[in-house]
């Protein structure tokens, strides 16, 4: 048989202490028996991941753990997801995160029914919801569908994606234009966050119109009928052009697969040569099913060399605005996908796996570094157990290095055979 290689990465599921958790972090606090196997029988550690002249995001951590430095390979979130879609780029297209959202007159009541009184974008427009108000993916492709078919063109196309996530992509259009994440805008007006610099006055343009075109449209009618806040407005930002990363998999002459129900992490998988696998989104905690998960990427590891599992919880638990409903996260995930993916490996024979848990993501304006993430590098299966008395937690894994890893070289040293 031949080595089988994984990566588990826990989206977010790092963190710092919280005091309804008596002083721990969400990793110390939580039953994490599997976990806490991996760092006793592994190299545990601390790992950190440069990101100097980029605005820190997620897809900065996942380029690192599959090897790529960010500050090389980064060419904004929109290009990846667009490879996760099946949209084709060309060299010189530029890709933008068309993101659906909620804009309100500075001047409307915070509370009671939504009114059409937004006509134009500019500082007298507050950003209410940066994702519409949870608009379905059923709803938004209707929209912009009808955005498409009265502002698509040659030069411009609009493609649906997921919920009030989408895509515009500008062929043959301009990049540098400064463009801002709806989430660090909401409850303040838009004015200053407007797209600025080369090319912004078309995207003003497209965002101006877009409003025209949704406000009146069915769809917002029927969400604002049912007292849901319409999404009466396109939001340009996270643009990029086609990214140029060497494929992993010929790199190291290895198949691979990556496993996720995350576009944007998906699409970076596929840039780097790996299968792009759809898994179910319904768990028993709301979010993955992490049980799901683990079960499909031990089938795709009988047929491919290594799986990228990614496991991203609700975004509500993800950035721990109630630590005990995260603590339950990170311990099903621990019970359905840590400790099935040990169950069925060494039926796979010998088998090396790399875990992460990063931090949650924070906005561009508000970090500026991505803080050292905990990881363990395991070699299985496991004979003989050791017993150091150390479990998988933030401050285990400080304590049990003298120093910190670069996040880029785990790949390598996951893939180093002997």
């Amino acid at each position: 048989m031949t080595m089988k290689y994984v990566i588990v990465h826990g989206d977010g599921m790092a963190g710092t202490a919280h005091q309804d958790l008596g002083g721990h972090t969400v990793l110390q606090a939580a039953a994490t028996p599997s976990l806490d196997f991996l760092a006793r029988n592994g190299e545990l550690g601390l790992a950190t991941i440069a990101t100097e002249g980029l605005a820190p995001g997620p897809d900065a951590t996942y380029l690192a753990v599959l090897g790529y430095d960010p500050r090389k390979y980064h060419s904004g979130p929109a290009p990846f997801e667009a490879a996760s879609l099946g949209v084709a780029l060309g060299e010189h297209d530029v890709a933008f995160r068309c993101s659906m959202v909620t804009l309100r007159s500075n001047q409307a009541p915070q509370e009671g029914p939504w009114r059409d009184e937004v006509k134009k974008l500019g500082p007298q427009v507050t950003m209410d919801d940066a994702t519409a108000g949870a608009v379905t993916t059923e709803e938004a492709r209707e929209l912009i569908d009808a955005v498409n078919e009265q502002l698509g063109s040659e030069a411009i196309q609009f493609y649906p994606g997921r919920g009030h996530q989408h895509l515009m992509v500008w062929v043959g259009g301009k990049v540098r234009a400064t463009c801002v994440n709806p989430h660090e805008v909401v409850g303040r007006p838009i004015g200053s966050s407007l797209p600025n610099g080369d090319g912004a006055e078309i995207l003003r343009q497209v965002m101006d119109a877009s409003l025209v075109i949704l406000r009146d449209h069915p769809v917002n009618e029927q969400r604002r009928e049912a007292g849901l806040k319409p999404a009466n407005c396109l939001w340009l930002w996270g643009q990029g052009r086609p990214p140029r990363l060497p494929k992993l998999t010929e790199q190291h002459q290895i198949t691979g697969a990556l496993l996720s129900t995350g576009d944007l992490i998906r699409g970076i998988g596929i840039c780097a040569g790996l299968e792009g696998v759809e898994v179910s989104a319904s768990g028993e905690a709301g979010g993955t099913d992490f049980l799901g998960l683990a079960e499909t990427a031990l089938r795709e590891l009988a047929r491919k060399d290594l799986v990228y599992v990614h496991v991203e919880p609700p975004s509500e638990a993800r950035q721990a605005s109630d630590p005990k409903a995260k603590l339950k996260i990170v311990e099903e995930f621990d019970r359905n996908t840590v400790r099935t993916l040990l169950e069925g490996l060494p039926k796979l024979g010998a088998h090396r796996l790399l875990l992460v848990c990063d931090h949650p993501a924070v906005g561009g304006s508000q970090a500026r570094t991505i803080p050292p993430i905990p990881y363990v590098l395991y070699a299985g299966p496991v004979t003989q157990e050791r017993s150091a008395g150390r479990g998988f937690s933030e401050t285990d894994a400080e304590a049990a290095q003298d120093k910190v890893r670069d996040t880029t070289r785990l790949m390598a040293r996951l893939l180093a055979h002997g």
